[in-house]
């Protein structure tokens, strides 16, 4: 590392996530200010159905005003086991469950400016059962869809969500066949 913390300040504590401003000084003298958005980070689900089908969930996004179509996934709580938290979202969102998990991978979203890691799992032999949404969730719509099917929509643009084209990219390169 070429610098050093001088001053780290948590200036807005949230439900989702922190800031913290840190006040740095390089090793050449110049100063700077680093701005974190700091995040417990969550898990990614990439559900498979026993017919070969990719299940997603359609939800509205907040920021953006509008639906997108996305792998399930969910925010860590403090000290969670991301594979816990997988199997969570999971059940809660798609009423599926699974005792078929293994990690694909890991990505930093944001690294830029941003602390939160995404745990990907693919969960295969899954069992249908009742969804358990959260209030913001209501309207959330099940589509299961053929791997072709989900290239094409990456593709068309129609699914632009970067968990949900990493945990695609993830699963194409660990697959077997």
């Amino acid at each position: 590392m070429n610098y050093k913390i001088l001053n780290s300040n948590l200036v807005f504590e949230g439900k989702v996530f922190d800031i913290r401003v840190d006040d740095i000084i390089y090793n050449s003298g110049n100063s700077g200010i680093r701005e974190v958005v700091v995040h417990n980070g969550g898990a990614v689900v990439l559900p498979i159905t026993n017919e070969g089908k990719i299940v997603f969930v359609k939800q509205f996004r907040y920021p953006f005003e509008k639906y997108m179509l996305e792998l399930p996934a969910g925010k860590l709580e403090t000290n969670e086991d991301p594979q816990k938290c997988a199997e969570r979202e999971l059940e809660e969102e798609t009423g599926y469950t699974s005792n078929n998990f293994s990690k694909l991978g890991a990505i930093a979203t944001t690294p830029g400016f941003c602390s939160e890691i995404l745990h990907i799992y693919l969960a295969e032999n899954l069992r249908a059962g009742s969804h358990n949404r959260e209030e913001g969730e209501y309207g959330m719509e099940i589509y299961e869809l053929t791997l072709e099917e989900v290239k094409q929509k990456i593709i068309s643009g129609e699914i632009y969500d970067s968990k949900t084209i990493c945990g695609i990219s993830y699963y194409l390169l660990n697959k077997k066949n």
